[in-house]
């Protein structure tokens, strides 16, 4: 039933998670101790600045709080069925990391980067709400880790396992970012996003032209 209802969801939807893992470790590493998804993480990060943490920025998170908001934004004007939803989606955020990939490659600024990685984490939280997947919110672990924990029989074998591969996807991909910025570089980790959002375009886009049950949110 669930398979009906959902389709191909849950499985592209723990690819945008790896992507989540990638650009939170381009951000948090590669850009000035920000982070473009995880914006529980900005707003201590400010907290902590503007308390008087001297190392800490308040601009880097700033705008990536700023940025993710526009675009949540931006992702209530799309529309569309949840295929449609996430092929627009994946495409522009495929565009927006192909931005920031240009600006880390001929531009010296660190914050400029952010800013179109921030409104493609905030366009993909609008969106993978609107697709409603129980346990795949693509970005915040606590909750999702919390009623792995704290519901196991509840919750029944399959959204534990929903949710312990979304703190998987989350772990894996900020563990190859990681990799990936510290021993090649940004522009590596943000090509390795362009292409997994690229195929969850692409794949998105072809199944939604075959059609199905899993089109239409039924809740």
């Amino acid at each position: 039933m669930n398979q009906r209802r959902h389709g191909p969801l849950p499985h592209l939807l723990v690819v945008l998670t790896l992507v989540t893992g990638l650009v939170d470790a381009t951000s948090f590493l590669g850009l000035g101790t920000v982070f473009v998804a995880n914006q529980t993480g900005n707003v201590v990060l400010l907290g902590f600045a503007l308390g008087g943490a001297a190392a800490l920025p308040v601009l880097s998170p700033l705008i990536g709080l700023v940025s993710f908001a526009v675009g949540a934004i931006l992702g209530r004007w799309l529309r569309g069925d949840r295929g449609r939803l996430l092929t627009l989606g994946a495409a522009i955020e495929g565009a927006l990391a192909a931005v920031a990939l240009v600006l880390v490659l001929y531009l010296s600024n660190v914050y400029a980067p952010i800013v179109p990685l921030g409104l493609a984490m905030g366009l993909q939280n609008a969106l993978v709400r609107r697709l409603a997947v129980p346990d795949l919110n693509t970005t915040v672990i606590t909750s999702t880790l919390t009623g792995l924990l704290s519901e196991p029989l509840l919750g029944g074998q399959g959204r534990a396992g929903r949710r312990a591969t979304s703190v998987a996807a989350l772990f894996v991909g900020a563990l190859i970012g990681g990799v990936l910025v510290t021993y090649t570089g940004l522009a590596y980790t943000l090509g390795l996003a362009v292409l997994l959002l690229a195929a969850v375009g692409a794949i998105a886009y072809l199944l939604t032209r075959r059609g199905g049950e899993w089109l239409v949110h039924r809740s």
